[in-house]
């Protein structure tokens, strides 16, 4: 699908907004200056806040009752497929548009049950023999730490488990799959390459059985303050902020793959079509596992909140620099109705929901069994994940930890890390070296 040019562009009749490229000093002078740009921009539309975020709240909400009635019947809210589905290029149009409309999907036997297993144990092998719990200083973020694991998060990026399922055949055919989703060509524009990824490197996560765990709280994570207040932000959310907010596409890719995004602890670099894991053991629906918001247009609702009279003017609905994106009670209370966790998944099977989404992990008391999972995502290339792709090349090359992550290092000295020599084409290729 493209659109033309005079599409992407903003309407030449309505007020600019102000914005910064890098966090603005005055944070809530900032704030008040950018939410009034914002609802004088939609009155110049002719319409007012309050109508276009009543467009949105009506979606949201046939959505989130459509979610209640299902879980009420016992259904299952969240998409499942084969692999062999997706491989073979079969998956049903039924289930293509139910992937559409929850925005996330668990893939069963994406790799097999005796591979993830292995590479669970080779993951041990790895951290204890290279003295890891002798030398772990402690979680290294305020947010992995609330989980109040020794540790349930190991800051480790570089194992050959992690690098293998990454440039794995495997991995590369689902995360194809998931980028189709997205409309990545518009008004002349090619915003990412479908087929391409950028191995983006994440932690692992092992919580043994037993564990008591605090959680995550709802929250999401594709930006914080800079989704309201940098020049690509704002056209990438223009139909939410001209007027036009039935052209709203949460499967957009435009103006969201390249430019700046305020740095943080928590933030991510790239740009991800889909946050994913892959299970390297055995977990039941109901051991402290991911929960959604499964609604990607949930996200309008999220950016237009702000601007209702019942938010003070400094505030963004709790949203600041240097913390993730929450979703809370007060502000949030539709959308956290819809809150829906998986099913039960095994070694093997891998998890997806679109980078937008509200997703957080429920609490555990003594759990039954382990709770271990491979965080890879879908991280197509392209221009801000190419620049990204550099600072990765020279933490791969170093063993040091990856720059969206505190600098814990702890695989430099680890002589079995993943070497070079080791990648394959499609390694080569995520790293930018072919």
């Amino acid at each position: 699908m493209s659109v033309s040019d005079a599409a992407l562009a903003a309407p030449a009749d309505l007020p600019a907004l102000p914005h910064w490229d890098e966090p603005p000093a005055d944070l809530e002078e900032a704030v008040r200056e950018t939410k009034a740009a914002i609802r004088a921009r939609i009155a110049a539309s002719g319409r007012s806040v309050e109508e276009v975020f009543a467009v949105v709240e009506a979606r949201v909400r046939s959505a989130v009752e459509e979610i209640e009635a299902a879980t009420a019947r016992g259904e299952e809210i969240w998409p499942v497929v084969d692999y062999a589905e997706v491989e073979a290029g079969t998956v049903s149009a039924d289930l293509l548009a139910a992937l559409r409309r929850r925005g996330c999907l668990v893939v069963r036997g994406h790799f097999p049950r005796e591979q993830a297993l292995a590479w669970d144990t080779d993951i041990v092998d790895y951290v204890e023999g290279n003295g890891f719990f002798e030398d772990y200083r402690g979680p290294g973020d305020d947010f992995f730490g609330s989980v109040g694991s020794k540790p349930e998060i190991y800051p480790v990026y570089w194992s050959p488990a992690q690098m293998e399922a990454r440039q794995s055949e495997r991995m590369a055919t689902v995360q194809r799959f998931l980028n189709a989703q997205w409309t990545h060509e518009s008004g002349g524009t090619t915003w990412f390459d479908p087929d391409r990824d950028s191995l983006y490197p994440d932690r692992i996560r092992r919580r043994p059985p037993g564990a008591d765990s605090g959680g995550l709280g709802t929250h999401l994570d594709p930006g914080t303050l800079d989704l309201w207040m940098t020049e690509d932000y704002q056209r990438a959310f223009r139909h939410l902020f001209d007027g036009s907010v039935e052209e709203y596409d949460p499967w957009d890719a435009a103006h969201r793959t390249a430019g700046p995004q305020y740095p943080g602890s928590t933030m991510c670099s790239a740009f991800r079509t889909f946050q994913g894991w892959t299970a390297l053991s055995d977990m039941d629906h109901d051991q402290g596992v991911l929960h959604t918001v499964p609604i990607p247009e949930a996200m309008a609702y999220l950016m237009l909140r702000p601007l209702l009279d019942d938010v003070p003017q400094g505030d963004m609905c709790g949203v600041t620099t240097n913390q993730v994106f929450p979703a809370t009670q007060q502000w949030h209370e539709l959308l956290l109705r819809a809150v829906s966790g998986i099913p039960d998944v095994r070694a093997g099977d891998s998890v997806w929901w679109h980078c937008d989404m509200i997703h957080g992990v429920d609490p555990v008391t003594d759990q039954r069994g382990w709770g271990n999972v491979m965080y890879i995502p879908a991280a197509p290339w392209c221009p801000r994940n190419e620049v990204y792709a550099a600072s990765v090349r020279e933490a791969f090359a170093t063993g040091n930890s990856p720059t969206d992550f505190p600098a814990e290092d702890y695989e430099r000295l680890w002589p079995n890390r993943f070497q070079p020599e080791q990648l394959n084409p499609t390694g080569l290729r995520g790293l930018g070296l072919a």
